[in-house]
Protein backbone atom coordinates (compact mmCIF):
# COMPACT_ATOMS: atom_id res chain seq x y z
CA UNK A 1 0.00 0.00 0.00
CA UNK A 2 1.24 3.17 -1.22
CA UNK A 3 0.19 6.86 -1.09
CA UNK A 4 -0.84 8.10 -4.18
CA UNK A 5 0.60 10.85 -6.30
CA UNK A 6 -3.19 12.34 -5.98
CA UNK A 7 -3.26 12.29 -2.16
CA UNK A 8 -0.01 14.48 -2.55
CA UNK A 9 -1.39 16.74 -4.57
CA UNK A 10 -4.50 17.45 -2.27
CA UNK A 11 -2.43 17.81 0.69
CA UNK A 12 0.24 20.97 -1.22
CA UNK A 13 -3.47 22.16 -2.25
CA UNK A 14 -4.78 22.69 1.37
CA UNK A 15 -1.42 23.46 2.49
CA UNK A 16 -1.69 26.41 0.27
CA UNK A 17 -5.03 27.41 0.89
CA UNK A 18 -4.41 28.05 4.73
CA UNK A 19 -1.45 30.27 4.03
CA UNK A 20 -2.10 34.34 3.55
CA UNK A 21 -2.90 35.34 0.19
CA UNK A 22 0.03 36.00 -1.88
CA UNK A 23 2.47 33.36 -0.02
CA UNK A 24 5.41 31.54 -0.82
CA UNK A 25 6.40 28.20 1.02
CA UNK A 26 9.70 26.47 0.93
CA UNK A 27 9.97 23.17 2.17
CA UNK A 28 13.55 21.58 2.21
CA UNK A 29 14.41 17.83 2.15
CA UNK A 30 17.50 16.32 4.58
CA UNK A 31 20.85 15.86 3.37
CA UNK A 32 22.86 12.63 4.00
CA UNK A 33 24.47 12.17 7.18
CA UNK A 34 27.86 11.69 7.45
CA UNK A 35 28.44 8.32 9.69
CA UNK A 36 31.85 8.31 9.78
CA UNK A 37 34.66 8.75 7.33
CA UNK A 38 33.37 8.24 3.49
CA UNK A 39 30.61 6.40 5.32
CA UNK A 40 26.90 7.74 5.47
CA UNK A 41 23.66 7.00 7.58
CA UNK A 42 20.94 4.87 5.52
CA UNK A 43 19.29 7.80 4.21
CA UNK A 44 15.60 8.96 5.86
CA UNK A 45 13.56 12.13 4.20
CA UNK A 46 12.70 15.01 6.45
CA UNK A 47 9.22 13.75 7.52
CA UNK A 48 7.13 17.54 6.34
CA UNK A 49 9.09 17.24 2.81
CA UNK A 50 8.02 13.45 2.56
CA UNK A 51 4.42 13.90 3.67
CA UNK A 52 4.18 16.95 0.65
CA UNK A 53 6.05 14.89 -2.05
CA UNK A 54 6.81 10.98 -1.38
CA UNK A 55 10.22 11.48 -2.67
CA UNK A 56 13.02 9.95 -1.31
CA UNK A 57 15.93 11.46 -2.34
CA UNK A 58 18.30 14.10 -0.38
CA UNK A 59 19.08 17.66 -0.76
CA UNK A 60 15.63 18.86 -2.45
CA UNK A 61 13.66 21.67 -2.28
CA UNK A 62 9.66 22.01 -2.90
CA UNK A 63 8.25 25.83 -3.68
CA UNK A 64 5.10 26.40 -3.07
CA UNK A 65 2.89 29.35 -4.41
CA UNK A 66 -0.56 31.18 -4.26
CA UNK A 67 -0.03 34.16 -5.70
CA UNK A 68 -1.72 35.11 -9.26
CA UNK A 69 0.96 36.02 -10.09
CA UNK A 70 3.23 33.13 -10.04
CA UNK A 71 3.69 30.78 -12.96
CA UNK A 72 3.94 27.87 -11.48
CA UNK A 73 1.97 26.90 -7.82
CA UNK A 74 4.57 24.35 -7.13
CA UNK A 75 8.05 23.61 -8.37
CA UNK A 76 10.55 21.42 -7.08
CA UNK A 77 14.22 21.40 -7.68
CA UNK A 78 15.64 17.58 -7.61
CA UNK A 79 19.17 16.81 -8.06
CA UNK A 80 20.46 16.35 -11.81
CA UNK A 81 20.44 13.01 -13.81
CA UNK A 82 24.38 12.07 -13.85
CA UNK A 83 25.67 8.90 -14.61
CA UNK A 84 28.90 9.01 -13.23
CA UNK A 85 27.62 9.62 -9.70
CA UNK A 86 25.05 7.43 -9.93
CA UNK A 87 27.12 4.23 -10.30
CA UNK A 88 28.30 5.52 -7.23
CA UNK A 89 25.53 6.29 -5.23
CA UNK A 90 22.57 5.15 -6.80
CA UNK A 91 19.75 6.27 -9.08
CA UNK A 92 18.37 9.69 -9.23
CA UNK A 93 14.67 10.90 -10.57
CA UNK A 94 16.44 13.40 -12.60
CA UNK A 95 14.72 16.71 -13.48
CA UNK A 96 13.39 15.72 -16.58
CA UNK A 97 11.10 13.14 -14.86
CA UNK A 98 10.66 14.59 -11.54
CA UNK A 99 7.65 16.81 -12.21
CA UNK A 100 5.27 14.14 -14.39
CA UNK A 101 6.43 11.39 -11.33
CA UNK A 102 5.87 13.38 -8.64
CA UNK A 103 2.61 15.71 -9.78
CA UNK A 104 4.73 18.90 -9.68
CA UNK A 105 4.05 21.68 -11.97
CA UNK A 106 7.70 22.25 -12.63
CA UNK A 107 11.45 20.54 -11.99
CA UNK A 108 14.31 22.36 -11.96
CA UNK A 109 18.10 21.52 -11.27
CA UNK A 110 18.96 22.00 -7.26
CA UNK A 111 22.17 23.39 -8.22
CA UNK A 112 21.16 26.24 -9.69
CA UNK A 113 18.23 27.23 -6.67
CA UNK A 114 20.46 30.25 -5.75
CA UNK A 115 19.90 31.88 -8.90
CA UNK A 116 16.17 30.88 -9.65
CA UNK A 117 15.21 31.32 -5.67
CA UNK A 118 15.47 35.48 -5.53
CA UNK A 119 13.35 35.66 -8.56
CA UNK A 120 10.30 32.94 -7.11
CA UNK A 121 9.96 35.11 -3.58
CA UNK A 122 10.13 38.22 -5.53
CA UNK A 123 6.73 39.81 -5.06
CA UNK A 124 5.05 37.55 -2.70
CA UNK A 125 4.40 39.41 0.60
CA UNK A 126 4.16 36.10 3.13
CA UNK A 127 7.00 33.95 3.44
CA UNK A 128 6.56 29.85 5.06
CA UNK A 129 9.38 28.07 5.72
CA UNK A 130 10.58 25.75 8.95
CA UNK A 131 11.98 28.02 12.05
CA UNK A 132 13.63 24.78 12.66
CA UNK A 133 15.16 24.37 9.30
CA UNK A 134 18.95 22.87 8.74
CA UNK A 135 21.68 25.54 8.59
CA UNK A 136 22.22 25.27 5.42
CA UNK A 137 18.57 25.71 4.57
CA UNK A 138 18.02 28.83 6.44
CA UNK A 139 21.61 30.10 4.75
CA UNK A 140 20.18 29.64 1.18
CA UNK A 141 16.48 31.16 2.11
CA UNK A 142 18.77 34.04 3.87
CA UNK A 143 20.78 34.82 1.08
CA UNK A 144 17.78 34.84 -1.37
CA UNK A 145 15.71 37.18 0.47
CA UNK A 146 18.63 39.68 1.18
CA UNK A 147 19.33 39.48 -2.47
CA UNK A 148 15.88 40.52 -3.15
CA UNK A 149 15.45 43.00 -0.55
CA UNK A 150 18.80 44.82 -1.85
CA UNK A 151 17.93 44.99 -5.31
CA UNK A 152 15.37 47.59 -5.45
CA UNK A 153 16.45 48.98 -8.17
CA UNK A 154 15.43 45.91 -10.38
CA UNK A 155 12.01 46.75 -8.94
CA UNK A 156 12.49 43.59 -6.71
CA UNK A 157 10.13 42.86 -3.67
CA UNK A 158 10.95 40.93 -0.59
CA UNK A 159 8.47 39.02 1.52
CA UNK A 160 7.54 41.62 4.77
CA UNK A 161 6.18 39.05 7.01
CA UNK A 162 7.45 35.19 7.60
CA UNK A 163 5.84 32.42 9.12
CA UNK A 164 7.00 29.25 10.70
CA UNK A 165 5.23 26.03 8.39
CA UNK A 166 5.54 23.42 11.16
CA UNK A 167 1.89 24.53 13.03
CA UNK A 168 -0.16 23.92 9.63
CA UNK A 169 2.18 20.62 8.40
CA UNK A 170 1.67 19.14 11.89
CA UNK A 171 -1.71 19.75 12.29
CA UNK A 172 -2.37 18.11 8.85
CA UNK A 173 -0.35 15.44 9.96
CA UNK A 174 -2.04 14.82 13.08
CA UNK A 175 -5.33 13.89 11.14
CA UNK A 176 -4.37 10.70 8.95
CA UNK A 177 -5.86 9.97 5.96
CA UNK A 178 -7.76 6.61 4.75
CA UNK A 179 -4.73 5.80 2.96
CA UNK A 180 -2.11 6.46 6.07
CA UNK A 181 -4.36 4.36 8.05
CA UNK A 182 -4.20 1.42 5.34
CA UNK A 183 0.11 1.98 5.22
CA UNK A 184 0.26 2.05 9.32
CA UNK A 185 -1.66 -1.31 9.31
CA UNK A 186 0.28 -2.50 7.42
CA UNK A 187 3.39 -1.68 9.37
CA UNK A 188 1.53 -2.86 12.24
CA UNK A 189 0.65 -5.81 11.16
CA UNK A 190 4.58 -6.69 9.49
CA UNK A 191 5.75 -5.69 13.54
CA UNK A 192 3.55 -8.00 14.92
CA UNK A 193 4.75 -10.76 13.28
CA UNK A 194 8.32 -9.69 13.95
CA UNK A 195 6.87 -10.09 18.27
CA UNK A 196 5.75 -13.07 17.76
CA UNK A 197 8.67 -14.33 15.93
CA UNK A 198 10.67 -13.28 18.86
CA UNK A 199 8.31 -14.78 21.77
CA UNK A 200 8.68 -18.03 19.29
CA UNK A 201 12.46 -18.06 19.14
CA UNK A 202 13.06 -17.06 22.89
CA UNK A 203 14.33 -19.35 25.52
CA UNK A 204 17.32 -19.24 28.53
CA UNK A 205 20.69 -18.91 27.20
CA UNK A 206 19.83 -17.05 23.81
CA UNK A 207 20.90 -13.43 24.22
CA UNK A 208 18.65 -10.29 23.60
CA UNK A 209 20.66 -9.07 20.71
CA UNK A 210 19.25 -12.25 19.16
CA UNK A 211 15.77 -11.21 19.33
CA UNK A 212 16.45 -8.03 18.14
CA UNK A 213 17.83 -9.84 15.00
CA UNK A 214 14.89 -12.52 14.85
CA UNK A 215 12.69 -8.84 14.77
CA UNK A 216 14.92 -6.97 12.26
CA UNK A 217 14.63 -10.20 9.73
CA UNK A 218 11.25 -9.83 10.09
CA UNK A 219 10.85 -6.82 9.19
CA UNK A 220 13.15 -7.29 6.15
CA UNK A 221 11.17 -10.40 5.24
CA UNK A 222 8.49 -8.47 5.02
CA UNK A 223 8.94 -5.51 2.90
CA UNK A 224 9.98 -3.12 5.94
CA UNK A 225 13.39 -2.66 5.59
CA UNK A 226 14.74 -0.13 8.45
CA UNK A 227 13.15 -0.10 12.24
CA UNK A 228 10.88 2.70 13.35
CA UNK A 229 13.38 3.54 16.26
CA UNK A 230 16.05 1.44 18.05
CA UNK A 231 14.65 -2.16 18.93
CA UNK A 232 14.55 -2.52 22.82
CA UNK A 233 15.05 -6.08 23.63
CA UNK A 234 15.74 -5.86 27.89
CA UNK A 235 15.72 -9.03 29.92
CA UNK A 236 14.94 -9.65 33.63
CA UNK A 237 16.25 -6.10 35.13
CA UNK A 238 16.67 -4.50 32.24
CA UNK A 239 13.34 -4.03 31.43
CA UNK A 240 13.20 -1.45 33.87
CA UNK A 241 15.46 0.99 31.94
CA UNK A 242 13.06 3.06 29.90
CA UNK A 243 15.30 3.37 26.63
CA UNK A 244 17.73 0.21 26.97
CA UNK A 245 19.14 -0.48 23.78
CA UNK A 246 22.21 -2.31 24.69
CA UNK A 247 20.46 -5.50 24.13
CA UNK A 248 23.51 -7.66 24.93
CA UNK A 249 22.90 -9.91 28.22
CA UNK A 250 21.66 -13.35 28.00
CA UNK A 251 18.17 -14.38 28.77
CA UNK A 252 17.92 -16.48 31.96
CA UNK A 253 14.89 -18.78 32.85
CA UNK A 254 12.64 -17.00 35.12
CA UNK A 255 12.93 -13.52 33.68
CA UNK A 256 10.27 -11.38 31.94
CA UNK A 257 11.78 -10.09 28.50
CA UNK A 258 9.87 -6.45 27.56
CA UNK A 259 10.68 -6.07 23.92
CA UNK A 260 9.46 -1.97 22.13
CA UNK A 261 9.78 -2.68 18.58
CA UNK A 262 8.25 -1.54 15.19
CA UNK A 263 9.15 -1.32 11.81
CA UNK A 264 8.98 1.25 9.33
CA UNK A 265 7.00 1.30 5.91
CA UNK A 266 6.91 3.69 3.38
CA UNK A 267 7.61 6.25 6.07
CA UNK A 268 5.31 5.45 8.65
CA UNK A 269 5.62 3.98 12.00
CA UNK A 270 4.61 1.10 13.95
CA UNK A 271 5.17 0.74 17.96
CA UNK A 272 4.42 -2.09 19.81
CA UNK A 273 5.63 -3.25 23.11
CA UNK A 274 5.22 -6.52 24.62
CA UNK A 275 6.70 -8.41 27.69
CA UNK A 276 6.85 -12.29 27.79
CA UNK A 277 8.63 -14.97 29.95
CA UNK A 278 11.75 -15.72 28.33
CA UNK A 279 10.83 -19.53 28.71
CA UNK A 280 7.02 -19.28 28.20
CA UNK A 281 5.01 -19.46 31.46
CA UNK A 282 5.08 -16.71 33.91
CA UNK A 283 5.26 -17.06 37.63
CA UNK A 284 2.29 -16.12 40.11
CA UNK A 285 3.80 -12.83 40.97
CA UNK A 286 5.22 -11.79 37.56
CA UNK A 287 0.83 -12.80 36.31
CA UNK A 288 0.07 -10.05 39.46
CA UNK A 289 1.76 -7.29 37.90
CA UNK A 290 1.36 -7.77 33.97
CA UNK A 291 -2.63 -8.42 34.95
CA UNK A 292 -2.80 -4.86 36.40
CA UNK A 293 -0.75 -3.62 33.72
CA UNK A 294 -3.32 -5.06 31.07
CA UNK A 295 -5.95 -3.93 33.29
CA UNK A 296 -5.03 -0.35 33.39
CA UNK A 297 -4.43 -0.43 29.69
CA UNK A 298 -7.73 -1.38 28.85
CA UNK A 299 -9.20 1.14 30.82
CA UNK A 300 -7.52 3.53 28.95
CA UNK A 301 -8.74 1.91 25.94
CA UNK A 302 -12.52 2.12 26.63
CA UNK A 303 -11.98 6.05 27.27
CA UNK A 304 -9.53 7.03 24.03
CA UNK A 305 -12.55 7.82 22.01
CA UNK A 306 -13.99 11.07 19.81
CA UNK A 307 -14.13 14.10 22.28
CA UNK A 308 -12.60 12.65 24.81
CA UNK A 309 -8.72 13.37 26.26
CA UNK A 310 -5.89 11.18 26.66
CA UNK A 311 -5.68 12.90 29.96
CA UNK A 312 -9.14 11.26 30.87
CA UNK A 313 -7.94 7.55 29.54
CA UNK A 314 -4.94 8.61 31.91
CA UNK A 315 -6.44 8.58 34.90
CA UNK A 316 -8.81 6.03 34.87
CA UNK A 317 -5.23 3.88 33.60
CA UNK A 318 -3.28 5.37 36.72
CA UNK A 319 -6.81 4.26 38.96
CA UNK A 320 -6.37 0.82 38.40
CA UNK A 321 -2.74 1.13 38.67
CA UNK A 322 -3.09 2.74 42.07
CA UNK A 323 -5.79 0.38 43.02
CA UNK A 324 -3.81 -2.75 42.02
CA UNK A 325 -0.25 -1.83 43.96
CA UNK A 326 -2.32 -1.12 46.91
CA UNK A 327 -4.04 -4.73 46.77
CA UNK A 328 -0.22 -5.74 46.54
CA UNK A 329 1.31 -4.11 49.30
CA UNK A 330 3.01 -2.07 47.44
CA UNK A 331 1.61 1.49 48.14
CA UNK A 332 0.38 2.01 51.39
CA UNK A 333 -2.57 4.75 52.33
CA UNK A 334 -5.78 5.42 50.23
CA UNK A 335 -6.15 5.42 46.42
CA UNK A 336 -7.12 9.12 46.20
CA UNK A 337 -4.26 10.28 48.97
CA UNK A 338 -1.81 8.00 46.05
CA UNK A 339 -3.11 9.74 43.27
CA UNK A 340 -3.02 12.81 44.44
CA UNK A 341 0.42 12.58 45.93
CA UNK A 342 1.36 10.84 42.50
CA UNK A 343 3.23 8.13 44.53
CA UNK A 344 2.89 5.97 41.36
CA UNK A 345 5.00 7.68 39.55
CA UNK A 346 7.93 5.70 41.64
CA UNK A 347 6.76 2.90 39.61
CA UNK A 348 4.91 4.27 36.32
CA UNK A 349 7.08 7.37 35.27
CA UNK A 350 5.98 8.16 31.84
CA UNK A 351 2.88 9.42 29.58
CA UNK A 352 0.19 7.19 28.58
CA UNK A 353 0.92 7.42 24.84
CA UNK A 354 2.21 9.73 22.11
CA UNK A 355 0.88 10.69 18.62
CA UNK A 356 2.04 8.21 15.96
CA UNK A 357 2.58 8.86 12.16
CA UNK A 358 6.03 9.43 9.72
CA UNK A 359 7.45 10.21 13.15
CA UNK A 360 7.18 7.29 15.69
CA UNK A 361 6.75 10.38 18.59
CA UNK A 362 4.84 12.23 15.68
CA UNK A 363 4.24 16.13 15.50
CA UNK A 364 1.10 17.48 17.28
CA UNK A 365 -0.09 19.83 19.88
CA UNK A 366 -1.54 18.13 23.27
CA UNK A 367 -3.10 20.64 24.14
CA UNK A 368 -4.94 23.78 22.82
CA UNK A 369 -4.89 27.32 24.81
CA UNK A 370 -3.65 25.31 27.86
CA UNK A 371 -6.96 23.12 27.80
CA UNK A 372 -6.21 18.76 26.59
CA UNK A 373 -7.11 18.89 22.83
CA UNK A 374 -9.96 16.73 22.45
CA UNK A 375 -9.52 13.14 20.14
CA UNK A 376 -10.39 13.55 17.02
CA UNK A 377 -11.24 10.85 14.08
CA UNK A 378 -8.24 10.09 12.21
CA UNK A 379 -5.67 10.74 14.95
CA UNK A 380 -3.16 7.63 15.77
CA UNK A 381 -1.28 7.14 19.12
CA UNK A 382 -0.12 4.80 21.38
CA UNK A 383 -1.48 3.18 24.29
CA UNK A 384 1.65 2.06 26.62
CA UNK A 385 1.32 1.44 30.36
CA UNK A 386 4.27 0.42 32.61
CA UNK A 387 5.32 -0.96 35.63
CA UNK A 388 8.96 -0.89 36.21
CA UNK A 389 10.24 -2.23 39.73
CA UNK A 390 13.67 -2.23 39.74
CA UNK A 391 16.34 -3.88 42.65
CA UNK A 392 16.92 -0.54 44.08
CA UNK A 393 12.76 -0.35 45.31
CA UNK A 394 11.45 -0.50 48.91
CA UNK A 395 9.41 -3.36 48.26
CA UNK A 396 9.24 -6.47 48.93
CA UNK A 397 11.88 -9.08 47.34
CA UNK A 398 9.77 -10.94 45.13
CA UNK A 399 8.62 -7.72 43.20
CA UNK A 400 12.25 -6.64 43.30
CA UNK A 401 13.97 -6.37 39.02
CA UNK A 402 10.49 -6.53 37.11
CA UNK A 403 9.57 -4.04 33.89
CA UNK A 404 6.39 -4.26 32.26
CA UNK A 405 4.82 -2.59 29.44
CA UNK A 406 2.19 -3.31 27.01
CA UNK A 407 2.30 -0.90 23.99
CA UNK A 408 -0.41 -0.99 20.81
CA UNK A 409 -1.21 1.47 18.32
CA UNK A 410 -4.80 2.47 18.04
CA UNK A 411 -6.57 4.91 15.68
CA UNK A 412 -9.86 6.83 16.77
CA UNK A 413 -12.65 6.02 14.75
CA UNK A 414 -16.07 7.19 14.97
CA UNK A 415 -17.14 4.09 16.90
CA UNK A 416 -14.73 4.50 19.47
CA UNK A 417 -10.78 3.21 18.77
CA UNK A 418 -9.53 0.82 16.57
CA UNK A 419 -6.43 -1.34 17.81
CA UNK A 420 -4.26 -1.40 14.64
CA UNK A 421 -1.43 -4.13 16.68
CA UNK A 422 -4.15 -6.55 17.62
CA UNK A 423 -2.29 -9.51 15.90
CA UNK A 424 0.47 -9.93 18.88
CA UNK A 425 -1.06 -11.27 21.79
CA UNK A 426 -0.83 -9.83 25.13
CA UNK A 427 -3.48 -12.08 27.27
CA UNK A 428 -1.35 -14.09 29.62
CA UNK A 429 -2.99 -17.32 28.34
CA UNK A 430 -2.29 -16.29 24.70
CA UNK A 431 1.37 -15.87 25.06
CA UNK A 432 1.93 -18.78 27.02
CA UNK A 433 -0.22 -21.01 24.10
CA UNK A 434 1.70 -19.10 21.47
CA UNK A 435 4.88 -20.04 23.29
CA UNK A 436 3.97 -23.29 24.05
CA UNK A 437 3.44 -24.43 20.99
Amino acid sequence: MTISVSEYEQRRTRLLSQCEPNSICIIAAHSLVTRSNDTEYVFRQNSDFWYLTGFNEPDAFLILSNSPRAKASSIIFVQPSDPHAEIWHGRRLGVSEAADKLGIDAALDVDDIDEHLTELIDGHVHLYFSFDAEPRVESIINMSLAECRNAPKQAKLAPSTTHDIQPLLHAMRLIKSEAEVKVMQQAADISAMAHVRAMLFSQAGKFEYQLEAEIHHEFAMQGARNPAYGTIVGSGENACILHYTENADELTEGDLVLIDAGCELTGYAADITRTFPVTGRFSDVQKELYQLVLDSQKAALKLLVPGNTISQAMQACVRVIVEGLLELGILNGSVEANIEQETWRKYFMHGLGHWLGLDVHDVGIYKINGNDRPLEIGMVMTVEPGLYIPKTANVVEKFKGIGIRIEDDIVITQEGNHVLTSKVPKEISEIESLMAN
